[in-house]
């Protein structure tokens, strides 16, 4: 790990915790504190602020260039090549979801918004796989995808989720674009917009319409052990789980109870719930695919220039309403669906 690591994981710290004290859960409890301890090594990010072209050239090549590394089990990366763009299946489960779930991710970004990778100029998409023993967690480390294969008593390999994939490569889509600070409101904005768009990466790849959809972020990743169905709902925040060891999902749906906290870099994972809410308002009072609505709204607020690294949840909606306005036409249906959200969740009056 170096100094400059800014890694953005799926599972938040206050989960890891919970499993960590399970005692029902003893090899759980133990894969939890060492993926706690990783985070705990991790410094405040330090790198430039990366921002990819707005336009891309002609000559950049748009296929996703995957490349599958094995860490075999070590905390090594990135590990040893064992599959490259173009390759065949190997027969591995966790190298073959991962070499599809960043192809799955690529076609999203290229199909909808014309962005070629992540970073908008035809960057490599590199993952590890099988890290760590046990390891609890997935996470994007500013430039590659890894990959733990879970302890198989509360969690399951974390290639199995197409969302989580889709959240952690958002994470390089905002380091490259409106690279919100990872502290307090904009760190959360940062967190939501990562849980948007990976659900709309599965939304896109099943077909589904916003009314279809789950609205489920990790959907799969807990066992038959675990009372609950995903990490977070962005339908209804709050009721992801709800289980007599691991405890209840804590995200807020509304300001109204939005947490002060100095734990999670001011509560990043937890106040998400209510832009998370915000959005699913949005989505589904537009209809339609919500990648060509609600999606394509917050699309153009995550690119414009208004919003700044340290922006707030009611300064990243005032840009929403502005920019559903400029795509749709003020006092549209879609631009009234995004203001009423926001009033909903208390942030806007």
């Amino acid at each position: 790990m170096t100094p400059t690591d800014s890694r953005r994981s799926v599972v938040p710290p206050y989960l890891l915790r919970a499993v960590a004290a399970a005692s029902g859960f003893p090899r759980a409890a133990e894969a939890a504190r060492t993926a706690l301890a990783s985070l705990a090594l991790v410094q405040t990010p330090k790198h430039e602020h990366l921002v990819a072209p707005r336009g891309v050239s002609g000559t950049v090549d748009r296929s996703p260039q995957r490349t599958i590394s094995d860490a075999r089990g070590t905390t090594t990366l990135p590990g040893t090549v064992v599959r490259r763009e173009g390759e065949a299946d190997t027969g591995d489960v966790a190298v073959d979801e991962a070499y599809a779930g960043l192809g799955a991710t690529h076609a999203f970004w290229l199909d909808v918004f014309g962005r070629v990778s992540i970073d908008g100029a035809g960057l490599p998409l590199d993952a590890t796989v099988h890290y760590g023993q046990d390891y609890d967690n997935a996470y994007w480390d500013g430039s590659r995808m890894v990959f733990g294969d879970g302890d198989d008593e509360v969690f399951r390999r974390f290639t199995i989720a197409l969302d989580v994939i889709g959240h952690e490569l958002a994470h390089g889509v905002t380091q490259y674009t409106a690279d919100l600070t990872y502290q307090g409101q904009s760190g959360a904005l940062n967190e939501s917009v990562s849980d948007v768009f990976g659900s709309l990466v599965a939304q896109y790849a099943a077909g589904q319409t916003a009314e279809q959809a789950s609205w489920l972020i990790g959907e799969g990743l807990f066992t038959d052990a675990v009372h609950g169905v995903a990490l977070r709902s962005m339908r209804a925040p709050g009721t992801a789980y709800d289980d007599p060891v691991l405890g209840k999902d804590p995200q807020p749906a509304t300001m109204a109870d939005y947490l002060e906290t100095t734990d999670d870099q001011g509560g990043v994972h937890t106040n998400s719930g209510i832009p998370n809410h915000a959005f699913f308002l949005a989505a589904t009072a537009i209809g339609g695919y919500a990648w060509q609505g609600a999606g394509a709204v917050w699309w153009d607020a995550l690119t414009s220039d208004t919003v700044t690294a340290s922006i707030d949840f009611a300064g990243f909606a005032a840009v929403t309403v502005d920019v559903a306005g400029s795509r749709f036409g003020a006092g549209s249906a879609q631009q009234s669906a995004v203001q009423d959200a926001w009033r909903t969740v208390g942030v806007l009056d």
